[in-house]
């Protein structure tokens, strides 16, 4: 049987950091293990590619929810990523850190070493910004972050000055001193490539020694002796296998597999673990729970003015871009759609932002439909602008049905339950309506398509968002960090509750979600988490 000192379970966003971060000093050795395969594929390279792979089974778990009543009785779709560098690989690629206050409610939360200042180190260490080092940024980190200022769609600066008409002022840097405003979002891209994990971390890794690597591994179960985890068994090549850990078993599987292998492994709730035959390790009601997410709707605009559907539906426009990229990774293909919005009060009398605004000069009303592949914007111009509350207050859970660990667990969002959550979408909506009723945007806006004029009402822009809305794919919490055993998963070393030898390092161990998109405070979380891990074993 193979021994190494550390197992990392998951190649993703969490992963990659820990796999390069775990194997630097050359001598510990190093087994990550991912379900996926290779993320070479230009759909994941190019980074308007992840218009396809949002939806291809080769790069993507394809969870579902199930039926929620308050969202339409709908099945909401959740991908994922089941590739190297995990979603990092297949999502929009927009860099937010969040606001600093949502990293002291962390620390205030029980968990020390959490807030804003311990962890901005953390965030500057990952980062190559391309604005080099300042007092909010880092240079000579694996991970670039790009702005694209002078490079988005001109709708863009359209639509700031309309914010800015309805006084929220510009900010220049999201993830620097002032958060709130309307501003472009920054970019985890080098060069025109997508900076995912996968590139940033672990391929530089990949040429130690003490790094090994292993794709298309599914873990089954983690193995324990007693309550000391000591192991993992993983299915390759049709071969069941079973590797140990000297050091320690690290599970970076994101927020749905991470909760999931647990509760396989026996750790979790024992009402649910005995139903399913499963040997008990430790009760652990909370693992699968607290769940939390963003949700959100667009609202789509006929434009008076050309957007980027002129550029990229026609074939010659096609052409065009595709030319651009080629020859000098330039052009529409380099960056994201999602390039400019907001965070912002709704109220004046909040103490900070609730509402996450985003434009993209681009619309795909095919979107609407779930798993549709966005790889045709619509044959007119036209944009879209979305909204989601920077912190719901819903709270939904991960469960197995099954010891089968091919079996997709349970997802139940429970998305819109709380009185709160509804009252943030009535205001969301209005504010959407109220940026694009704003000059100069509303010198541009032909006809609002989605929802449409007939919804006016607060009762009718809710049942709008019961009907269309979905998730932002910010899924975290469901292995939440904090000190009591019985709520939370892990402490605030990311070490399980009343086990030894097991952490979890990736976005379930959040104790609440961040303000904005949170692959940045998933690489946050484990570059702090791989300190934890070498000092704690550095005696």
């Amino acid at each position: 049987m193979h021994e190494y000192d550390y197992i990392i379970v998951g190649a993703g966003s969490a992963g990659c950091v820990l796999a390069n971060r775990l194997s630097a000093n050359g001598t510990d050795r190093v087994l990550l293990l991912e379900a996926g395969g290779s993320d070479r594929s230009p759909w994941i390279q190019v980074p308007i590619g992840y218009g396809r792979t949002f939806a291809d089974p080769r790069f993507n778990w394809m969870y579902h929810a199930e039926p929620e009543p308050a969202m339409g009785n709908r099945r909401l779709y959740w991908p994922r990523g089941k590739v190297l560098g995990g979603t990092s690989s297949i999502n929009a690629m927009v860099y937010i850190r969040g606001q600093r206050e949502d990293f002291d409610d962390w620390e205030a939360a029980g968990n020390p070493g959490w807030g804003w200042k311990s962890v901005l180190p953390y965030f500057k260490k990952s980062e190559d910004h391309v604005g080099g080092a300042s007092d909010y940024h880092g240079s000579g980190g694996p991970l670039r972050v790009s702005e694209f200022s002078g490079k988005v769609h001109p709708l863009c600066d359209t639509f700031m000055a309309a914010c800015n008409a309805l006084g929220y002022p510009t900010t220049a840097d999201f993830n620097g001193a002032q958060t709130e405003g309307a501003g472009l979002w920054q970019m985890t891209i080098r060069d025109g490539v997508r900076a995912s994990t996968a590139n940033a971390f672990l391929r530089p890794a990949l040429k130690r020694k003490n790094l090994t690597l292993t794709t298309r591994a599914q873990v089954t179960r983690v193995v324990f002796e007693g309550t000391r985890a000591v192991g993992v068994e993983f299915l390759h090549q049709g071969s069941l296998q079973t590797v140990r850990a000297a050091k320690e078993v690290v599970l970076s599987g994101g927020s749905i597999n991470s909760p999931q292998l647990l509760q396989l492994s026996g750790v979790g709730d024992a009402g649910l673990l005995q139903g399913l035959h499963i040997p008990l390790v430790r009760h652990a009601p909370a693992v699968g729970q607290n769940m939390q997410d963003h949700v959100c709707v667009s609202y789509y605009f006929k434009s008076k003015v050309p957007t980027l559907n002129d550029t990229l539906y026609p074939f010659s426009g096609k052409v065009k871009a595709a030319l651009q990229y080629l020859l000098g990774k330039q052009g529409p293909l380099a960056m994201s759609v999602n390039q400019a919005g907001a965070f912002v009060r709704s109220r004046p009398e909040l103490a900070r932002p609730n509402m996450h605004v985003y434009f993209n000069p681009i619309s795909y009303t095919a979107n609407a439909k779930p798993q549709a592949k966005l790889m045709n914007p619509d044959p007119y111009s036209a944009f879209l602008m979305s909204f989601n509350t920077c912190r719901p207050t819903s709270r939904g859970s991960i469960t197995i049905q099954s010891s089968d660990p091919f079996a997709k667990p349970v997802i139940r969002t429970n998305f819109l339950s709380t009185p709160e959550d509804i009252a943030d979408v009535q205001e969301g909506s209005q504010l959407l309506r109220r940026i694009a009723a704003s000059a100069p945007l509303s010198g541009v806006v032909a006809s609002e398509l989605f929802p449409g004029p007939g919804a006016t009402s607060p009762e009718a822009l809710l049942e709008d968002f019961r009907q269309r809305s979905g998730s932002v794919y910010h899924a975290c919490g469901t292995c939440g960090m904090g000190p009591d055993p019985v709520r939370h998963v892990v402490d605030h070393r990311l070490r399980v509750h009343g086990i030894q030898g097991l952490r979890v390092v990736d976005a379930s161990v959040f104790p609440a979600v961040t303000s904005g998109n949170t692959n940045a405070p998933t690489i946050m979380v484990a570059e702090k988490g791989a300190d934890l891990i070498l000092e704690d074993h550095a005696a």
